[in-house]
């Protein structure tokens, strides 16, 4: 299958990053937390569709709520009943939210994000941090993933391109720092004159790095003694961290904010959020922002049952589960003395295969034994689980302690394996 896609689709994939995977599996079906490949055999999964997935497969009152608008018209280019119940919904899970607005996709609202925050502020310049995703557009594809030849010193880091073909002038709009440093974040804000700061409140993209005790409260404290705009990219936290995302869950509000994946369960959307006063720039002061899918049918109906799905009870469900995953992951590393550490949350953490006793800011990866993951990655996926190939393990709410058990027997026989 994949022989054929290459003739026809470009890489044989629709996203250059499945392309990354060890192993190039064809899916047909899955239900649960389990998928079926083209060859019949079943994985527990924990990539979940790169997140989006957290009610698992098939769940039942998502299927009902997409064939519901999928009977119905499917975009109307106008307004809806839906698009105000999700909005309400979001107002009354997440703090930032005095308004929101609809797009397709993380990369665009995060463009839009900034444009308003360059709006407001009537200052050019980004803030952003080594190691932190927001998309793949020129402005924001910046010092993502440097190599360490290329990142520069660590005080004053370089603004690393992420790909081929980028316009060399938008690093003239970026400054980056090191995540999890109030110091190099309130230098910055004294040097230059700073439209928004913007972060992943948890660095999920890479490696799962938290932020520091205090930090995002520094953070918050400094920008608003600069005038400088505060925005968290909650593509991923939102929803998995806690129901108001990571601003609710760590009880410090951006004037922003950027979400996706899990809001919808699978079905694409994405949502951006914030102050009233800043969101209606769009109307009132000139903002440009548009998109033909913007709050369809069947993005919203998706979004409204899973935000009920996970406000009754099932974010709680996925994160016992992924809190017993990780807790027997560490015993198994402790029982086999294999330096292991993971980070991150219970339904979004990684494993990383090092020596340090924690993960503090991007240049930390540099010591991660690539090698051993990657034996590490390849080892689980033919023990019948299906993780990311960076280490990534997102649970679901429909994950059972079975699932547990039967992945802890993997994670044992590949941990062996990976470090033999």
């Amino acid at each position: 299958m994949l022989q054929r896609a290459q003739k026809s689709l470009t890489g044989g994939v629709s996203s250059p990053f499945r392309a990354q995977a060890p192993v190039p599996l064809y899916f047909k079906d899955a239900v649960g937390a389990r998928l079926l490949d083209v060859d019949e055999n079943w994985f527990i999964d924990y990539t979940l569709g790169w997140g989006p997935n957290i009610m698992g497969y098939k769940h039942p009152e998502l299927i009902d709520a997409v064939r519901w608008a999928a009977e119905g018209v499917h975009t109307f280019g106008a307004q809806h009943e839906m698009e105000f119940l999700v909005s309400e919904k979001l107002q009354s899970l997440v703090p930032c939210a005095e308004r929101v607005a609809y797009t397709s996709s993380g990369s665009e609202a995060i463009q839009i994000v900034l444009r308003l925050a360059r709006a407001a502020t009537k200052r050019n310049l980004i803030l952003k941090f080594e190691g932190h995703y927001h998309g793949w557009m020129d402005s924001t594809l910046l010092s993502y993933h440097p190599s360490a030849a290329d990142v520069g010193p660590r005080e004053s880091p370089n603004v690393v391109a992420g790909s081929k073909g980028q316009v060399p002038n938008a690093n003239d709009n970026v400054i980056v720092v090191r995540w999890n440093s109030a110091e190099a974040v309130e230098e910055a804000l004294q040097r230059y004159e700073i439209a928004a700061v913007v972060m992943e409140p948890v660095m999920c993209n890479s490696g799962g790095i938290p932020p520091m005790p205090g930090y995002l409260e520094k953070v918050r404290e400094l920008c608003t003694a600069k005038g400088t705009l505060l925005i968290f990219d909650e593509v991923i936290t939102g929803f998995r961290i806690g129901l108001g995302g990571a601003q609710g869950f760590f009880g410090v509000t951006p004037d922003l904010a950027t979400f996706g994946k899990a809001m919808a369960g699978g079905v694409p959307l994405s949502a951006f959020a914030g102050r009233k006063d800043l969101m209606e720039m769009m109307l009132y002061n000139g903002v440009a922002f548009g998109g033909t899918f913007n709050g369809n049918p069947l993005a919203m109906a998706g979004a409204y049952a899973t935000l009920n799905l996970l406000e009754r009870g099932a974010l709680w469900e996925a994160s016992k589960i992924g809190a017993m995953l990780m807790n027997g992951i560490r015993d198994i590393a402790d029982r086999h003395q294999i330096p292991v550490l993971l980070t991150g949350f219970p339904t979004a953490f990684s494993i990383h295969f090092t020596r340090r006793p924690d993960l503090r800011e991007y240049r930390d990866l540099f010591d991660d034994d690539a090698d051993v993951l990657r034996r590490f990655v390849v080892s689980m996926i033919n023990e019948g689980v299906n993780v990311l190939p960076d280490g990534r393990f997102y649970t679901s709410a429909v994950h059972t302690e079975n699932d547990i058990d039967e992945t802890l027997s993997a994670v044992d026989k590949a941990m062996f394996q990976a470090t033999m």
